[in-house]
This record gives C-alpha cells, structure tokens and sequence, in this order.
C-alpha cells in the first residue's frame, strides 16, 4: 500500500489534474494498491473562507466569490476533454457541491453568524470538488477510481478549524471503507483535510491538512511510504530566496524534518509527521513538476551524523529579556514568566539563560511582544520594586537562525564554524541556545543581517 497526496498547486487547472492522473498510471502500473489524497485547487479553500468571512459580515460580494470558483471548475471541466457522459455527471456532481455551498453562505448571511463548524464545512468544499474531478480524468484514463470524502471515516475531536485525529478510530474506519476499493482495483480519490467529529460535526485539520490527511491514512491502512507531491523538489537546506544556490536534501530524519519545520522550514508541519514515526513510515516529498528529480526522504533514523542539514530562518521575531541581580538562587522565577506568557496564549520559541542565573531571555512573535512585557512587569511588580529584578525589555526586529542536522553537538567544530562565518561578517550574535537533543544550534541575529547570515552559515557547510 503506498498513499500518495497532491497538494493545490499541483491540482490548479485541467491541465494539471491530467498530468497529475498520468502520474497516478504511471506509479500504479508498478505498484497497483494506491490511495490518492487529494486537496483544493490552488486558491480555493482561501476563496472559500473569504466567502464565508463576507456572507457573516453581510458583504454581497459572497456570491460573486462563490460565482467565480464555480465558473473556475466549470471551465477546468470544459478543458479537461472528458467523454460526454462523464462530463455530463461530474458537472451534476460538482453543481450539487456548489449549491451546498450557496444554500449555506444565504444561511449564514441571514443570521451573520457562523459556527466553527459551518465554517469548517465551508472550508473544505475545495477538497471536494477537486478528487471527484481527477476520479473522473482517472476513469476517463480508464482507470477505475472514486472520489471518498474523508469525513465519513477520519474521526477527530471538536477543535474546528484545527482539529486532532482519533487515529484509533479512524483506523478502523478507514480499512473498512478504503481497503475493499482497493483490492477491487479501485482508486480511492481521498479528500484531504476534512474530517468529521464521531457525532459527524465537520471539521478541518487546519495548517498543512491535506499532508496531516496523507500520513493519518498511511498510518491507518499500514502503508509501505507516503508521497507528498508538491511543487519543489523536495526539502531544501536553505530558502532558495535567500541562498540560491541552496541544495535539495536527499534524506532527513523525522526528528531534523521536524526541526526544521518549527524554525520557519518549508517542509511538513511537525504534527503531521506524528502518524508515521508511531508505524515508522517512511515519507517521501516529491515534485509533480519535476518527477524525475528523486527529491527528499524523511525517515526513522538520522545517518550521516555530524552532517549541517540546513539553515533556516524566521524573522518578525522580539528578544525578551527578564534580568537582574536579585534572581541569583531565586527560585521560580523562570517558571513565573513561562506562566504568565503561557496565560496570554504566546508561544515561545527560543530560550537562554546565562549561567549566573541574573538574566533569562526568550524570543516570540513581535506582534505579542508589548502585551508580553506588560504582563511580565506586572506579573514581577513587587520583586521590580525592590530591585531584584532590574528590568524587563524587548528587543525587537530579530530573527532566529536554526542550524539542523543531527548529533551537532558531539561534533568538534560545529559552532566553531557557524560563529568563524559570521564573525567574517561582522554578524553579533544576541543570544544562543541548543538542546541537549543535539539537533539544533538556534542564534538570535538583528532581523537587518539576518539573510546575509544564513547565506555565511550555508557557504560554510555547502562550499
């Protein structure tokens, strides 16, 4: 069994979803049991929340948004070039679909209200569209396919928008509707990321749903690999925006993708990954316009250890610091903090602390970091009075660097050779972390030098 997912980009017009379909032939004639999952053309499913968005507010211009995704698919129909009466019964099948969706936007224009979970149901009508359109250029192929929508099997808690699987449940209802397709030479055309509660309440897997749909299924029917196709050949040892002269890397494991994805990677989102190191499935990124290219692996175990894997960056990011000569021996302090930004829904993704204990510094998103500082200064009022805490600041408009690869530590010279590349530069270095993980060396640069210290970070390990 191999699950094999294609993203929006790779599905964005007819002639796309008919290259997509030959590459379905091509892999299924050398490996026969497929599970295709799907997601919404390209732009869709943001077309649709902004629909939803408009029909709350009492903006008429919903139904002109609406007007154009179905004009959008009418057309993909027209050029697709499918036999009549296929044509015939996708565009019934395709109209049923947008009618839902009319019929629930006029709803909730009325009441200019919309529930999490209508909002979810509107934002995965993409999905739906789009795997009854490539199950119909796969029969017309004459391939035997069907479009499925996840919803009837893959089971999630209530957290709309962002909701977590049941892979137990899902599992068992996923082998039940999924595998006798397949082993009736059938197609499943999954869509990816809807799902539905166990009362069967819609909801969305939120970020990278499509791919979280992928791996949930890989997990559920114990498939061999899951392939992610997307529209670059695969995962890149820095943002080719920034370094062009950035590498494909032909192998990682879960642990350094993961890495890599928290620190502003474009790879799998980190919780997407977690269905398949539980059945230690391998996961394969993949260029639907480049298909020659072997692209990346993403497997159990790290091999080459010492290796720099990548450079990654994110910017928009704020230095807080907590400092002052009264913390020494304290206890509880960093705990205070932690908590008092934990209370304002602030994630943090960085910390240090020097060894004299007198000062603890962390980054976040800058957009937070005023009402961070507000709270920690209220949260230290009376130790700031008595001076033991001399002052709790920001800095803003700095990025984090993240240097991934596996066992970086016990590596002689690592650092050596990250801090020699920015000190050529001129690069100072605000604060520093690695974990004991050994995956990771996080800097904290001025957002201004940022890209010119990944590209001295990646040209002294790629050179």
């Amino acid at each position: 069994m191999r699950v094999m997912k294609f993203g929006g980009t790779s599905v964005g017009d007819a002639a796309r979803l008919r290259h997509v379909a030959d590459l379905i032939a091509g892999q299924r004639a050398a490996h026969p049991q497929l599970v295709v999952v799907v997601s919404a053309m390209a732009g869709v499913t943001d077309a649709l929340i902004r629909m939803s968005q408009q029909a709350r507010e009492g903006n008429p211009e919903w139904r002109q948004t609406l007007a154009d995704l179905r004009e959008r698919h009418r057309e993909a129909v027209d050029e697709l070039g499918l036999p009549e009466e296929e044509a015939r019964a996708l565009c019934e099948e395709l109209e049923q679909g947008f009618a839902r969706a009319e019929q629930l936007a006029q709803a909730v224009a009325a009441l200019r209200e919309l529930s999490p979970s209508i909002a979810d149901l509107l934002a995965g009508m993409g999905e739906r569209w789009s795997a009854r359109m490539l199950a119909a250029v796969l029969r017309a192929q004459g391939i035997p396919a069907r479009a499925v929508d996840a919803d009837a099997f893959l089971i999630t808690d209530d957290h709309f928008g962002e909701a977590s699987p049941d892979l137990e449940e899902t599992r068992t209802r996923a082998r039940a509707a999924l595998l006798p397709l397949v082993e009736a030479g059938i197609v499943p055309v999954v869509t990816g990321f809807i799902g539905a509660t166990p009362e069967g309440r819609p909801t969305t897997l939120g970020r990278g749903g499509s791919d979280f749909s992928a791996t949930i299924l890989g997990y559920a029917l114990d498939a061999e690999s899951v392939w992610i196709w997307t529209d670059v050949d695969g995962v890149m040892s820095a943002d080719p925006k920034i370094v062009p002269e950035a590498r494909t890397i032909p192998e990682l494991s879960y642990i350094e993708a993961a890495e890599m994805a928290y620190f502003g990677a474009k790879v799998l989102h980190p919780r997407t990954l977690l269905p398949c190191i539980d059945r230690r499935i391998p996961v394969r990124i993949l260029n639907t316009f480049n298909p020659q290219h072997p692209g990346t692996w993403i497997v159990p175990e790290p091999r080459g250890n010492g290796q720099v894997k990548a450079v990654t960056l994110i910017k928009n990011m704020s230095l807080i610091t907590v400092e002052g000569r009264g913390m020494l021996g304290v206890p509880g302090v960093a705990a205070r903090a932690f908590a008092a930004v934990a209370e304002l829904g602030v994630s943090i993704l960085m910390i240090s602390q020097s060894s004299s204990e007198q000062n603890i510094c962390f980054v976040i998103p800058s957009p937070a970091a005023a009402r961070v500082v507000r709270a920690l200064r209220a949260a230290f009022e009376r130790e700031m009075a008595r001076r033991d805490i001399e002052d709790i600041w920001a800095m803003d408009r700095v990025a984090i660097i993240a240097v991934v690869g596996a066992g970086l530590r016990a590596t002689p010279g690592i650092a050596a050779r990250v801090f020699n590349a920015l000190g050529s530069g001129r690069i100072n270095v605000l604060s520093i972390a690695q974990g004991s993980s050994e995956y990771n060396l996080s800097l904290v640069v001025a957002e201004s030098e940022a890209e010119e210290a990944v590209r001295r970070i990646h040209a002294a390990f790629y050179t």
